[in-house]
């Protein structure tokens, strides 16, 4: 099934103002990748998928967000967290940030 992705604003935001950056082209190409197999399979094995507690789905509170992996063994390596919905067949991409 392939999954129609939405952005929260501060997600298309941080996406647009990467984008606009020469320096984070690698970056951009990274995030570009993790969103394709998130469309494609958000249980891809690279993605590393997995329940993330501390932020509240935006639309259902009682429905799980979930993490996943951009970059690994880089430090500050950037994450997606992201949750299913509003509607059938949708993923919202709720943010896009580098690991603490």
């Amino acid at each position: 099934m392939m999954f129609e992705l939405v952005f929260a604003r501060d997600a298309g935001d941080e996406l647009e103002r990467l984008e606009r950056s020469p320096r984070h082209a690698g970056l951009v190409k990274q995030i570009k990748k993790t969103l394709g197999f998130l469309q494609t399979n958000p249980r891809h094995p690279s993605l590393q998928t997995h329940v993330f507690h501390s932020l509240q789905h935006p639309y259902q509170p009682r429905e799980k967000v979930f993490e996943a992996y951009v970059q690994q063994h880089t430090p500050s390596a950037y994450r997606v967290f992201w949750c299913y919905g509003p509607q059938k067949g949708q993923i919202t991409v709720i943010a896009m940030t580098p690991h603490p």
